[in-house]
């Protein structure tokens, strides 16, 4: 058996993944052990766990490999600011110490956290994301396109997959980066960079894209095949250390709006106005690819492939027949992708049929689960007052709960890989009750008023409620709601009535499917509203304490896992200080 651990670090979602013979054993990010949202430290406890589930020791893996080459980005990063010298000097000395006491050394690094002194690999950036897309989809051959914000020089690359090679073909280089372009923009609206994209995505649909043509004017040259190139008098993220530059603020005639300060129709034309050129962009660049290629199925990968919006449009309105994207497309992907890419190009392995449109990704639950024994063993020593089920039971009850307004923390089998909770870290509740958005998100959740939920869906009746005609098992796919069906799901539609869809078949998650087919069964509603088990600002949880801790501390009405259904009303009193 041949072993292959793959690592990203250092940057952005440190993750690690273990394969057997090509197959994926285990994926993990620290963040979920860590309890750092996005850490990107040394994945420790992520690579313990994958030798866990593995069932094998550090000496027993044939090869390590790294998801992008340090002295390659460290030559970026020293061109560039030798370039732009001596504007840039303040943030390459802040750099500076960090590279030479870790980046540059990670081989050094690697051998002596992980006590290893077999093969080593660096893949590039970009040919790990490319291949955590094209390797795990169900497509023999495919069109392949990576965007992100710069992995060494690169941050576009357009390619093509047939049967288990790649080869990368065009690229768009630093700094001209449509990744960048919408971190920018991100962190002028008063989110977190590498975080927060998503809630400009989400808060787009508020506002309208007035200001899409004054982008496109000043910040962003983007030519009728998508190529583009950024205006850099207007940013900084080559020469400072801030994303946007005084010129950027002066074109929109104000200073970047502060975190704690409210949304403005500004903001939300804003955000409208950079979503809409994004997706231009992509779906531009989308169409250049079908054309030279030639291919009638689509990967994708990198960050900016986590825009879902612009993946929906991709999948309506390109040549392009079926698209496949990565669900850990951004860094922590690169540790999949990087281990695959070892397998098959450089073991030269051929991929496995794995059947009509099956991917290879698992549903991507691929991470650690816990048995009935571990967690009731933490509810007893945590004092718990918990009720053991039948599984037929577990599905009953909480559906009857769900039905009944009730908010439900859902913790079942293995955790996912990726920043999608996809029915086994997930809470859960009734779509059709309007007031499930509000009650959620500020009362569960505790975050932004304007962010929309996901439903989840019984995958043979997703074309019955939104406008979209095959399966979308990653939540990565925007579509509308159907129009009949808007104000039967209120909870899970988009002011704009759209919603970030996820298919659910018995095959990859039978118990989740169990769940909505009984809920289905009693409200002839096939949908639940889905969200990750967390609070805003943590990561999704991964251990039984994790979730209970979060159901204590918030309003939660039922936390089931496993076997075991908790009812909040019937806690002691006080117990939520001690979680």
């Amino acid at each position: 058996m041949t072993r292959i651990l793959g690592i990203s670090a250092f940057y952005h979602d440190s993750a690690a993944v273990l394969l057997a013979d090509g197959e994926i054993v285990a994926a993990l990010q620290e963040e979920r052990f860590s309890r750092r949202k996005h850490d990107s430290g040394f994945p420790r406890r992520a690579i313990s766990a994958c030798l866990n589930l593995g069932a094998c020791r550090i000496s027993e893996v044939d090869f390590v490999v790294f998801y992008e080459k340090p002295f390659l980005k460290f030559e970026r990063i020293l061109e560039t600011h030798l370039r732009n010298s001596p504007y840039s000097w303040r943030s390459f000395l802040k750099a500076l110490p960090v590279w030479l006491k870790d980046k540059l050394w990670t081989k050094d690094n690697l051998q002596k956290e992980l006590d290893y002194d077999g093969p080593l690999f660096f893949s590039e950036h970009h040919e790990a994301h490319a291949a955590s897309a094209f390797y795990p989809s169900p497509f023999r051959r495919a069109a392949i396109l990576t965007v992100d914000g710069v992995g060494e020089w690169t941050t576009t690359a357009l390619g093509r997959g047939e049967d288990h090679r790649i080869a990368l073909e065009e690229e768009i280089r630093f700094p001209d980066s449509l990744g960048l372009l919408y971190a920018t923009f991100t962190y002028y609206l008063g989110f977190k960079v590498n975080s927060d994209e998503y809630k400009v995505m989400g808060l787009a649909p508020y506002g309208q894209p007035r200001y899409a043509q004054r982008i496109l004017d000043e910040l962003i040259e983007l030519a009728p095949d998508g190529a583009f190139r950024l205006n850099p008098s207007y940013f900084e993220f080559e020469t400072g250390l801030k994303m946007a530059s005084e010129r950027f603020c002066r074109l929109w005639g104000r200073p970047p709006r502060k975190p704690e300060e409210p949304l403005e129709t500004f903001h939300r034309d804003l955000a409208a106005s950079i979503q809409r050129v994004t997706e231009e962009a992509v779906l531009r660049t989308a169409r250049r690819l079908h054309e030279y290629t030639g291919e009638s199925c689509l990967c994708l990968s990198g960050g900016v492939a986590l825009n879902c919006v612009a993946n929906g449009r991709i999948l309506r309105e390109s040549p392009f027949k079926d698209v496949w994207i990565q669900p850990a497309s951004g860094d922590a992907g690169g540790a999949l992708g990087a281990a695959l890419a070892v397998w098959h190009r450089f073991l030269d392995r051929e991929r496995p049929s794995t059947g009509g449109n099956r991917d290879r990704q698992q549903g991507s639950l691929l991470g650690t689960s816990y048995s009935e024994a571990e967690i009731e063993a933490m509810l007893r020593r945590m004092g718990a007052v918990y009720e053991r089920r039948s599984s037929e039971s577990v599905i009953e009850e909480t559906a009857s709960s769900l039905a009944a307004g009730k908010i439900v923390g859902w913790f079942q089998g293995r955790m996912e890989y990726g920043p999608r909770a996809l029915g086994n870290r997930s809470i859960l509740a009734d779509p059709r009750r309007k007031e499930m958005l509000d009650e959620v998100n500020l009362r569960i959740k505790y975050r932004e008023s304007f962010r929309p939920f996901a439903p989840a869906v019984l995958e043979e009746a997703v074309s019955d409620w939104f406008d979209i005609d095959r399966p979308s098992p990653y939540m990565l796919i925007v579509a509308p709601v159907r129009p009949g069906k808007r104000s039967q799901i209120p909870a899970v539609t988009h002011v704009d009535g759209s919603a970030r869809i996820q298919t659910v078949a018995r095959r990859s998650n039978p118990l989740f499917y169990d769940l909505l087919e009984t809920f289905a069964q009693r409200t002839g509603c096939p949908v639940l509203l889905n969200t990750s088990f967390n609070v805003r600002g943590e990561p999704i949880v991964e251990s039984p304490i994790d979730a209970f801790r979060c159901f204590m501390r918030t309003r939660l009405d039922l936390l089931v896992m496993g076997p075991f259904l908790l009812w909040k009303d019937a806690q002691p009193t006080g117990l939520e200080k001690e979680a």
